[in-house]
């Protein structure tokens, strides 16, 4: 099995093949048995019962020819029943195989589901970065149903009319030896078309896959930037833009349509059909076999006509499930640049955090942070500065590993980042980033976010601690009330300060505030800041901030300027000695005039 890198893993009592699509597909199939074996035997007496009605059919025939007295009567209604007990036997065992089918496909489109959201949940952000979440979502959605689609009706349909294929060949030498001959070239000439549609099929379904991943992609990037297109007075542009990639997911699936109208197993069956009737006819002349003979065996023979018409349809299903477990394939084999470390370091936090000459580029050609090195110490509060772009957001996604570093090492109480079990290290830092995400839940959802066995109260208490309690309070609902996704029922304060809650809540021991108070109003800016400053004590805690107020009572800042550390010090410090500082505090000097940053300083 191929075992992928990934942060996080989920423990499954199963382990599917990753080496192919058909062994992938395989893996999750073979842990339904028992289905399996009602799938099989519905398919095989689906096959045999319905030989059963040309075999009754010819009896009633001989019948009706030899006697044409009252007792032909009573012999032509035993065999109508007996063929109306074979067909009830049949409804009955195919609705088991149906049944079956349609269960192992719902089974192996949930568990290939699950597999693949967890390997997502698992991959590293530098996968993410790289990929498009709308092609991502054709992939969790429609490539996982096209699975489901292999199986039932592709797979379920495949094993059923194979059964139509082998019923002639058995039950034809029993009217006579040399009727064989027909079935049999029908079959072997039957595959080899299968074979050759089959590989045709395949690269299209591919490309109507990708095709549609690809519009996909575009439709989820022009929803989530409504407000730019429409800002912007370019609806007519991105309908163009789109209808041209739906025209290429049309155009691949008429080239499917054209292989398909090219299936020669169409042509194959009638000209079977009128072979088997001339020999069986020259048979019969010889006197070999008798007018019911003649009946069976075409009535045999017209049994191809179930594989033929639904193999088009689930040999295109099979392509097409192919296709999408190969895509699905693509992202679990991904080996992700970081691990989940599950054998590494555990222990509770103290709160040290060292960079040494570290290096980071998003991509391995540009870096975009060079030699990177300051101590922000157990209890102290360390302020990121610098211009727009100069890597301060990048600085803090190295502590809890979203990202790795190029060169050098970023240790949290002496031990490498890298050497520490993941979820241990992730689950004693909180971040509260400037684009707030909140999901589609209730507030208080949101809040217990990262502790989900929070009571009630400590979400309240939580909550009081952000200045978020009094808007909460005023919802209808408090804090049941569901908020929209992102978060967009709510100003950016509102989801600034529940952000907040939610690191409140969770009370870990380094606190990473990236510029979290930009959106809150002048009205609230106090609360908010005096909330802050008592949360950052007793705890490391990075602050990203153009606020002064938030500068100034830090115990460390750093000063960034295109990816290096321009200096470093007190702010006393470095209003003395750093010209790049003294800009810095000249561009926001205003902010230090507002009652927020009075109220703050005495604070401090």
């Amino acid at each position: 099995m191929v075992a992928a890198a990934a942060e996080f893993v989920t423990h499954r009592p199963y382990q599917s093949d990753h080496r192919s699509p058909a062994r992938f597909i395989w893996s999750h199939v073979r842990r339904q048995p028992i289905l399996i074996i009602t799938m099989l035997i519905g398919a095989f007496s689906n096959g045999a019962l319905a030989s059963a009605i040309p075999y009754f059919t010819g009896q009633a025939f001989n019948a009706m020819l030899a006697d044409q007295t009252q007792a032909v009567m009573q012999t032509i209604g035993s065999i109508a029943l007996a063929l109306f007990a074979s067909q009830l036997i049949r409804s009955f065992l195919q609705l088991m195989r149906n049944g079956s089918s349609e269960t192992f496909s719902q089974r192996l489109e949930r568990d290939v589901r699950d597999e693949l959201y967890a390997s997502l949940l698992g991959k590293s952000m530098s996968f993410h970065d790289s990929q498009a979440v709308g092609e991502i979502m054709a992939r969790v959605t429609n490539d996982v149903r096209e699975v489901n689609f292999f199986m039932n009706p592709g797979m379920n349909l495949l094993v059923g009319s194979s059964m139509f294929l082998i019923m002639p060949i058995l039950f034809s030498p029993g009217i006579h030896p040399a009727l064989i001959l027909t079935p049999l070239t029908f079959v072997i000439l039957h595959v080899i078309v299968q074979y050759i549609f089959v590989r045709r099929l395949h690269p299209i379904a591919q490309q109507v896959r990708h095709n549609f991943g690809r519009m996909n992609a575009r439709l989820a990037e022009a929803l989530d930037g409504l407000q730019i297109i429409k800002g912007s007075a370019q609806e007519e542009q991105e309908s163009e833009r789109f209808d041209g990639l739906v025209d290429e997911v049309k155009g691949a699936f008429i080239r499917q349509g054209g292989i398909e109208a090219q299936y020669f197993s169409n042509l194959l069956l009638p000209l079977s059909i009128a072979a088997g009737l001339v020999h069986s006819a020259m048979l019969y002349q010889q006197g070999l076999i008798d007018i019911g003979g003649i009946v069976t065996y075409n009535g045999l023979l017209s049994l191809f006509g179930f594989p033929v018409f639904t193999s088009l349809n689930s040999l295109s299903r099979l392509a097409l499930g192919l296709a999408s477990a190969q895509r699905i394939l693509a992202i679990i084999n991904t080996e992700t640049d970081l691990d989940r470390n599950e054998a590494g370091y555990n222990a509770p936090i103290h709160g040290d955090v060292v960079f040494e000459h570290v290096d980071f580029g998003y991509a391995s050609d540009n870096l975009v942070l060079h030699d990177i090195s300051f101590t922000a110490r157990a209890g102290q509060t360390v302020a990121i500065v610098g211009q727009t772009g100069a890597g301060k957001s990048t600085v803090t996604k190295l502590i809890n590993r979203i990202y790795d570093t190029r060169r050098g090492r970023v240790t949290v109480d002496g031990v490498d980042v890298r050497e520490w079990n993941l979820k241990a290290l992730r689950a004693q830092i909180s971040i509260i980033e400037q684009d707030i995400f909140l999901y589609s839940r209730t507030i208080a959802d949101n809040i217990a976010f990262g502790k989900p066995d929070a009571s009630r109260e400590e979400i309240i208490e939580a909550a009081k601690q952000a200045q978020a309690h009094e808007f909460i309070s005023g919802f209808e609902n408090g804090y049941e009330t569901v908020i929209g996704q992102r978060g967009v029922t709510l100003s950016g304060g509102q989801r600034q300060r529940l952000a907040i809650a939610r690191a409140f809540l969770t009370n870990p021991p380094i606190l990473i505030l990236d510029d979290s108070t930009s959106a809150i109003d002048s009205a609230t800016e106090d609360k908010i800041q005096r909330a802050i400053y008592a949360a950052a004590k007793g705890r490391t805690t990075l602050l990203i901030t153009h606020r002064l107020s938030q500068i100034r009572w830090a115990d460390h800042i750093v000063v960034l300027r295109n990816g290096r550390v321009a200096a470093q010090g007190t702010h006393e410090q470095l209003l003395a000695g750093s010209d790049d500082y003294r800009r810095i505090f000249a561009r926001y000097e205003g902010d230090a005039q507002s009652p927020s940053v009075s109220v703050q300083t005495s604070a401090d």
